[in-house]
């Protein structure tokens, strides 16, 4: 799968591009953007790459198979739009859209193109979180009774950062809350019914602190989110029967070494590590075996449709308490 690139953005350079380019089955020839300067990051380790000025040119090559948007939020759900109406596959930052009902544009538009159009949520790719997932809907840990998320960072100084800015759909739960909503319904398989406390603090217009507690039927979740906060991040599944917690579940093997640890009732405690996987490199992997129709994707738009509509009843109880 021949992928390009729209725009030469920090996280696609260091991350995302060099996934692409290590991935199974797939090879990184173009990148867009308006700085050619800027693609010379992502020429050092793909030499042949070709430099389009413009997003439209890009998507108009038809030696392009797949498109990975890393624009700012408020650009995503129109790009990934166009590039599906091009004939393109399209992988698309997370959160693909800043409303739930916005993906279904995106759903309906993957569906007239015949193309698959997904978010950029790796973590579901992670074995540490297929492993979760298969614990707890295995009765590893009894019956769930709460879980509770926590995924913090400090970006106050970073005044120009798209994620302090409020025109390019920023925010600290538009950013990370997207992983602490998303990873508890994707370990689960179980969709928020009501969010009934939500504190959402802002400057400048986007929100910087986030406490929320919900309630999943037959479980209760509880998450803080922050963009002003020490970083911090661990997700932990609690039954009756034990708990499982993942401690570096949103930046495996960059915030602390990929781990699982299962306690439970007997005094039997097992931990798993993964110090050796990439989740980029594998979401690139399954996307191309979904869009050459030889699996399933973990995270299709109507899951990540669930994270979003889960995120505006966060806001909604903010501003309605």
């Amino acid at each position: 799968m021949r992928w390009g690139i729209l725009g030469a953005a920090k996280f696609a350079r260091e991350w995302m591009a060099p996934a692409i380019h290590a991935a199974k089955g797939a090879e990184l020839v173009a990148i867009a953007t308006s700085d050619p300067a800027k693609a010379a990051g992502f020429s050092a380790f793909a030499p042949g790459m070709r430099v389009f000025d413009d997003y439209d040119a890009l998507l108009a090559d038809p030696d392009i198979d797949a498109v990975y948007v890393p624009l700012p939020n408020h650009l995503h759900v129109d790009w990934t739009i166009k590039a599906l109406e091009a004939g393109k596959h399209v992988l698309c930052e997370k959160p693909i859209a800043l409303k739930a009902d916005e993906i279904d544009r995106v759903i309906a538009a993957g569906d007239k193109a015949g193309k698959l159009a997904a978010e950029a949520f790796m973590i579901v790719h992670h074995p540490q979180f297929q492993r979760a997932r298969e614990l707890v809907q295995d009765g590893a840990i009894g019956k769930l009774a709460h879980v509770d998320a926590v995924f913090s960072y400090n970006n106050a100084g970073a005044v120009d950062n798209i994620r302090n800015r409020p025109e390019t759909g920023g925010g600290g739960l538009p950013d990370i809350g997207v992983y602490t909503f998303g990873a508890a319904r994707f370990v689960t398989g179980a969709d928020c019914q009501r969010v009934t406390y939500a504190d959402v603090r802002f400057e400048n217009g986007v929100d910087v602190f986030a406490q929320v507690a919900a309630d999943f039927g037959d479980f209760t979740y509880g998450a803080v989110v922050s963009m002003r906060m020490q970083p911090r991040q661990s997700i932990t599944f609690h039954g009756d029967a034990g708990h499982l917690t993942l401690t570096a579940p949103f930046n495996a093997n960059l915030y602390d070494v990929a781990q699982l640890t299962l306690e439970t009732g007997n005094g039997v405690r097992q931990v798993e590590r993964w110090p050796a996987a990439n989740h980029y490199v594998l979401q690139v992997e399954a996307f191309g075996a979904a869009a050459r129709g030889v699996a399933d994707y973990a995270c299709p738009l109507e899951f990540s449709r669930g994270t979003q509509a889960m995120m505006d009843m966060v806001f909604d109880k903010a501003r309605n308490p």
